[in-house]
């Protein structure tokens, strides 16, 4: 049965949004071109569009930049604004854009762990209003937030997990408090980063990929057939409770450590290097974890040799290159043979990161064994500090350890990919509601 007249130009003026949305502004010869629709057909949603106040004409193309045909289109960027939140453990951060994702204003606050739950709140809320108000944004219109922890798939609302400070949960509800005519929403840290990676980062060309985030904690984010999947609880990804050899226990349900987390988190990270010699530069704002896995990757290029493939055999964590530090039986701590040469120019770097990749492809072989992803990208600042260096181990010690053919890639937007993911969901939901069929 063919769509009503009503139907059509519904459905012609969302795909013409859709298209400005993703390519930016477009000519009216360029909308006919891309979405296949005749001349009059265009001309009448454009008209349409522009009365509705979604779009307008943002500037001139082609050579001679004259004439009716040569006018750009865009969507109306002033038309709404919007926040995206990074709560983490030990802080939060904030930008305000418009509604075509362009930045307005950014600023980010630390909150200490014996702050207090109601000045926590206060500090990130306030934080928001601040920079709405310094970007010129008189109300928000969606509010999208990614924070470690389980998202109820019933409610969207963050759980009470465990471990967690306990003003994360009350951040939500003071700032539905706060900003009543804003639409807030929340969602794991991990999964927006995925969202991030495969938008504009190293995921781009991948429908189907494993996003393991390696920055102060662990996780992991599953996208299959192009959808995030979350599983029944929310918990798909809690990657940092998977059981692995050589730690001092099991993990609990309330607590992650005797998991991988006491393999990679960036604590785990900073023993291993201690083992090996490897230190990093002073003051930097990222974790400590990414600082040294970037000085080795830095020491190895100088030194000219880079890390080695590991011993088929050894023990994951144990340093093969040089018999170094390794996980061991006592623990994620301890000692598993000789102490890395960390004299050698290179050589103490390159054990320690032969080291990091035995114990990260232990997480990546466990996901490639279940979900037979593909690919996997190594997420955080410990997965961009890495770069193609620690990748390139990781993926060597698969190709031994799992039958799948499996890529494994680093990150590229590395810590700041919440935030990108934030801003992106924001950015949809709020298109979404404004570009919904309007009776015209």
């Amino acid at each position: 049965m063919p769509a009503s007249p009503s139907t059509a130009r519904a459905m012609n003026d969302r795909l013409a949004l859709r298209l400005l949305q993703q390519q930016g502004p477009l000519t009216a010869t360029q909308l006919k071109q891309h979405t296949g629709l005749s001349r009059p057909t265009v001309a009448d949603l454009v008209d349409r569009l522009t009365a509705s106040g979604l779009i307008e004409v943002v500037g001139e193309a082609g050579a001679q930049r004259r004439g009716p045909n040569a006018k750009l289109y865009g969507i109306v960027a002033g038309r709404a604004h919007l926040a995206a939140l990074d709560v983490r453990t030990e802080g939060v951060s904030v930008l305000v854009s418009d509604l075509v994702g362009r930045v307005l204003g950014e600023a980010s606050v630390p909150i200490g762990g014996d702050t207090g739950t109601g000045h926590a709140v206060e500090q990130a809320v306030a934080l928001v209003e601040r920079v709405a108000k310094e970007a010129g944004a008189d109300r928000l219109h969606t509010v999208g937030i990614g924070a470690p922890g389980l998202i109820d798939p019933a409610t969207g609302e963050l759980r009470d997990s465990g471990g967690l400070p306990a003003w994360h949960r009350r951040l939500v509800a003071a700032l539905q408090e706060r900003l009543p005519a804003a639409r807030v929403t929340v969602e794991n840290e991990t999964n927006l980063a995925a969202l991030a990676e495969q938008r504009d980062g190293a995921a781009r060309d991948r429908d189907t990929f494993v996003l393991l985030w390696l920055g102060i904690g662990t996780g992991a984010a599953v996208v299959l057939d192009g959808h995030l999947r979350r599983g029944a609880s929310g918990g798909t990804g809690e990657i940092g409770f998977l059981p692995v050899p050589w730690t001092r226990g099991l993990p609990s349900a309330t607590d992650c450590e005797g998991g991988f987390h006491s393999l990679a988190s960036s604590a785990a990270i900073a023993e291993l290097a201690v083992r090996h010699g490897v230190t990093a530069p002073i003051g930097t704002e990222e974790p400590l974890g990414a600082g040294l896995v970037r000085a080795a990757v830095e020491a190895v290029a100088a030194g000219g040799a880079g890390a080695g493939t590991g011993d088929a055999g050894a023990r994951p964590g144990d340093g093969a290159r040089t018999g170094g530090a390794g996980v061991g039986s006592a623990g994620a701590g301890s000692a598993g043979g000789a102490e890395g040469g960390a004299g050698d120019a290179g050589g103490g770097a390159g054990a320690f990161l032969d080291a990091l990749a035995d114990r990260v492809a232990l997480g990546v072989a466990s996901v490639v064994a279940v979900l037979d992803p593909g690919c996997v990208v190594l997420g955080g600042e410990v997965g961009r500090a890495g770069g193609e260096e620690l990748a390139g181990l990781v993926e060597e010690r698969i190709r031994r350890m799992a039958p799948l053919p499996t890529e494994v890639r680093a990150g590229v937007l590395g810590g700041a990919a919440v935030l990108r993911g934030a801003l992106l969901t924001a950015r949809e939901a709020a298109q979404e509601e404004l570009f919904s069929p309007l009776d015209r």
